[in-house]
């Protein structure tokens, strides 16, 4: 959510960042909120004068009784008494004023940076640069759900039977690869200065209204029926809710946070679920990194993050590349982001392993997080990305470290967390 003073003082600036991400039937919206912001102040502005003139008049009354001036007094308080059902009148006014506002600047989005390409949808998404190198080997490589159905690894079947399509058991070695890799993500960025959380896997609904837009809460989010509770989409939505109402102190600042946690998506949309792979389901683990900080440093922490995703890939012998989201393709919440890609030697092009987002202040805006400074206190940036999700990130693992007589080379990263092995062969399923 935007400040308000942008529309006070530059609609312009809003407008032309709304066609930017063509989103022209919201254009409408920035001179309804112009004219309802008058309403409000004035209204406001009434409410405070009438309370004064009646905490003066109230004054009087006292005044009047001392010296002995009754009949006088009574004529002001009958005229006070007034006062009261008129500032009742304004104070609901008030509130249905601003609930209003606050319901129309939910829907207007964040201020995009200069930098972003602008485009209608993620087709015209920019590749920014490439890391390793793209190999297709001489010998074929499986579909990703037949390598690791030769393991024994994987039964949506049985899935299926108990929870639906979109959901999935992995056994085995798979099952332990799954776990190393983010073990080892875990790890990678405690290694890089974060520290390790477990969030809550559900969150109320207020949380949920101040990490992400409606439309995508309506695609994405499981509702629990009865309560006031949602299935968190990704450990962002916890982690940036824990802050929720607080001050924290400037010296804090940035405040580094990795999490774990499975993630649960309706994956509402013409993509579908996958019936037979693991490329779009509703269930999977993550471990994601969330910063706070000044928003002068935003942008290097951005580009810090990102980074680490890289180089994390990297370290698997998985060759990546960066993909700016262009302006269509931009969640109305942020303000710049990039997808991270991963080699799918099978398919010989890239696919979506992770994505980073910096999103200024309208997190914290939405949800009441400041930082204390020596000038007052003021809102911090919120930034997340993921450092890996599996399955996507077991697929790239798989198929990228796929050797020619069907065994699966484990980089030497994770050696450790698979007990010492170096390979998953198919003698040892």
């Amino acid at each position: 959510m935007i400040d308000i003073k942008l529309i006070r003082e530059n609609k312009e600036l809003v407008k032309e960042n709304i066609r930017k991400k063509f989103q022209d039937e919201k254009l409408p919206l920035v001179d309804e909120i112009e004219n309802l912001d008058k309403l409000y102040r004035e209204c406001k502005k009434n409410g405070d004068d009438l309370r004064a003139l009646k905490n003066t008049k109230s004054s009087e009354i006292g005044i009047l009784i001392r010296e002995g001036k009754k009949d006088e007094a009574e004529k002001i308080k009958e005229e006070v008494s007034k006062y009261g059902d008129e500032l009742e009148n304004l104070a609901k006014k008030e509130e249905l004023l601003e609930n209003e506002i606050k319901e129309k600047m939910m829907v207007i989005p964040n201020i995009i940076d200069e930098s972003v390409p602008i485009g209608k949808d993620d087709s015209e998404n920019v590749e920014i640069e490439r890391f390793g190198e793209p190999k297709v080997p001489s010998y074929e490589i499986p579909y990703h759900a037949d390598i690791i159905d030769k393991f024994n690894g994987l039964d949506k079947d049985s899935a299926g039977r108990t929870s639906g399509n979109g959901f999935y058991y992995l056994i085995g070695d798979i099952a332990r690869l799954h776990s190393a890799m983010l073990s080892y993500a875990r790890d990678f960025m405690i290694d890089k200065g974060f520290t390790y959380c477990i969030p809550p896997f559900m969150i109320r609904s207020d949380v949920v209204n101040g990490v992400m837009s409606f439309n995508e809460m309506e695609n994405m989010m499981y509702k629990i029926d009865g309560e006031d509770l949602y299935l968190i989409g990704t450990s962002e939505h916890s982690m940036i809710g824990r802050f929720k109402g607080q001050i924290v102190k400037e010296e804090q600042l940035p405040i580094r946070l990795t999490s774990y946690s499975p993630c649960f998506r309706k994956e509402v949309g013409a993509h579908g679920i996958e019936e037979r792979g693991l490329y779009r389901v509703h269930q999977f683990e993550k471990q994601e990194m969330i910063i706070l900080c000044k928003s002068e440093d935003a942008m290097d922490w951005y580009n810090k993050m990102w980074s680490y995703t890289v180089e994390f890939f990297r370290s698997l012998d998985i060759p990546v590349r960066t993909l700016e989201c262009c302006s269509g393709d931009l969640a109305d919440l942020k303000v710049k982001s990039c997808d991270i890609e991963a080699w799918s030697p099978r398919q010989q092009k890239y696919f979506e392993v992770g994505s980073c987002a910096t999103l200024g202040d309208a997190q914290a805006r939405r949800l009441g997080i400041r930082a204390k400074g020596q000038n007052g206190n003021y809102l911090v940036s919120t930034l997340n990305n993921t450092v890996v999700a599996s399955p996507r990130g077991l697929i790239a693992l798989i198929e990228n470290n796929y050797q020619e007589d069907g065994s699966i080379k484990i980089p030497k990263v994770l050696q450790p967390y698979m007990g010492g092995k170096t390979v998953i062969s198919l003698e040892s399923k």
